[in-house]
């Protein structure tokens, strides 16, 4: 592995094989990429698993300003404003960008785009690929694209283990194969990582993915923004199956409505009723479930017959779990689906780090605010992946310099801190889990073991939570309900954390 390594130094190296990374990759072309992904290239990402489609305004009726309207009041007062109407204003091009891909999206009989609606957009401008399989397909279209583009070298099976600096700037990577250790040289790194799910019980995302991204980032020194934020989306079908397996919003877009074990529409009254907003809809899940309740989506009126063909991949999904979504209520819970902070970026994916990338659900620009809005997740992904390579095309790869003596770093486990985590950072929190959170986790990620890197993301989560006293977006306290007058985004780097930590740990040990 080594050899292969040496060939390739000084090339751009992206990490990860979801859409974002792809796109940065291929629109890259013909300049030289090494693109390292854990599994099989395109497996083991969100990407693939999306069911939702792209945000996209070109209906008719719909316009950027609206979509951005959409968008600013999901983030519930915390969105980059000009960030959000800069990725908004992408979306044509970034559909032509994948149709020139080879991604062959949803279209009626006289050639137009279908368009769908989901959760608290004003306008129908869901665009999909192959229904409601719109994640697979286009990564599908986007890997027969890469294996035709010969500038892009793919390392599978492989994973990142840390990000080398000298002088504050990237100047490599440690990876492993297998028990193979070996150290890529570069002054250019585009992290495509994805979400933090995997930290979580019950979530939606590869169990895998628990944020390797920003505890590589971090440990670089970069900055990071928002990581209080996480999404739980309201509808995971409540099953054995881990993950969990998604109902799209797309299924309430088209009249499904929810219900309690009583046959209650308990969110009947609520501004938006089952269209609302991710937050305000996994909130009333959960509090039905706190009651001791279950929950189910009724699709039997509103789609009747229609729900194989909608939904092929849903139905198969309740099939699995032996429901028929024709005849029969679907149980569902929330899930962690989406991550609205990340390492703080740009708009080209530019991080604090030099020569440190960052894009997709790994990034935090500003588009998503406090709670993301549906399907805007895979706009921003494709937009940054073009942007990223727009900036990185603009530089030089300059010298390399070798690296050696790099200690080796042990593979990351998350399944020490997933109990927590879950216990701890769900929908509803409040002082003391956090407090005993911080206490709990630190010890842990100053730690060199394995459970290390997905203690120091849990622990930026628990810590951003604490510091942030008030309920906004996908952030709920039940000990602080109310909403601060003024909505400010919070920066800070690993140090700032642990910092923040060893007196948050202190100071609780004294009151234990």
């Amino acid at each position: 592995m080594t050899e292969r390594l040496d060939a390739l130094g000084g090339q751009v190296v992206v990490v990860g094989s979801g859409l974002a990374g792809l796109m940065t990759a291929l629109t890259l072309a013909p300049q030289p990429v090494a693109l390292i992904t854990r599994g099989a290239i395109g497996a083991q990402t969100s990407s693939a698993w999306a069911q939702g489609g792209i945000a996209a305004c070109l209906g008719d009726d719909d316009s950027a300003h609206l979509h951005l309207s959409d968008t600013l009041a999901a983030g519930d007062g915390l969105c980059d404003a000009q960030a959000a109407s800069e990725i908004i204003a992408d979306a044509p091009a970034v559909i032509a960008a994948l149709e020139s891909a080879g991604v062959s999206f949803d279209r009626d009989g006289a050639g137009r785009l279908v368009l769908g609606l989901e959760a608290a957009h004003s306008r129908r401008r869901i665009v999909h690929a192959s229904g409601d399989g719109s994640g697979a397909a286009i990564i599908a279209a986007l890997l027969t694209a890469v294996d035709k583009t010969p500038s892009i070298t793919v390392l599978d099976a492989t994973e990142v283990r840390s990000l080398l600096t000298h002088d504050g700037s990237i100047s490599g990577l440690t990876v492993s194969r297998g028990a193979q250790i070996a150290t890529l040289v570069t002054n250019r790194v585009v992290l495509a990582t994805g979400g933090i799910g995997g930290l979580y019980d019950a979530t939606t995302n590869p169990m895998c993915n628990f944020g390797q991204g920003l505890a590589l980032a971090a440990r670089a020194g970069a900055s990071l923004a928002d990581m209080e934020f996480v999404q739980f989306h309201p509808t995971g079908l409540d099953s054995a199956r881990r993950p969990l397996a998604l109902v799209s919003e797309a299924v309430r877009g088209e009249g499904a409505i929810l219900v309690n074990d009583r046959g209650e529409r308990f969110m009947s009254g609520i501004d938006g009723e089952e269209l609302a907003p991710r937050d305000v809809v996994a909130r009333a899940i959960s509090a039905e479930l706190s009651q001791g309740r279950r929950v189910f989506l009724d699709a039997r009126c509103a789609l009747r017959g229609r729900f194989a063909s909608r939904f092929p991949t849903i139905h198969a999904l309740c099939r699995e779990a032996g429901i028929d979504p024709t005849s029969d209520v679907i149980p569902v819970r929330p899930a962690v689906h989406y991550h609205m902070g990340g390492v703080a970026t740009d708009l080209t994916g530019r991080s604090s780090v030099p020569g440190l990338w960052v894009v997709g659900e790994a990034a935090s620009t500003g588009l998503h605010g406090a709670n993301r809005l549906a399907s805007n997740s895979l706009l921003e992904a494709a937009a940054l992946g073009l942007r990223a390579a727009g900036g990185i095309s603009a530089t030089s790869a300059g010298p390399v310099r070798s690296v050696r003596g790099v200690s080796p770093v042990p593979a990351p486990d998350a399944s020490a801190v997933r109990v927590l985590v879950s216990r701890h950072l769900g929908v509803l929190r409040n002082a003391g889990a956090l407090q005993g959170a911080i206490a709990a986790l630190l010890p842990v990620a100053e730690n060199s073991g394995p459970a290390a890197d997905p203690a120091i993301v849990a622990l930026t989560i628990a810590v951003f939570a604490m510091l942030r006293k008030e309920s906004r977006g996908a952030h709920a306290r039940t000990d602080l309900p109310l909403k601060l007058p003024v909505a400010e985004r919070r920066f800070m780097t690993l140090v700032d954390v642990l910092n923040v930590a060893r007196a948050n740990a202190h100071s609780f040990a004294r009151s234990a």
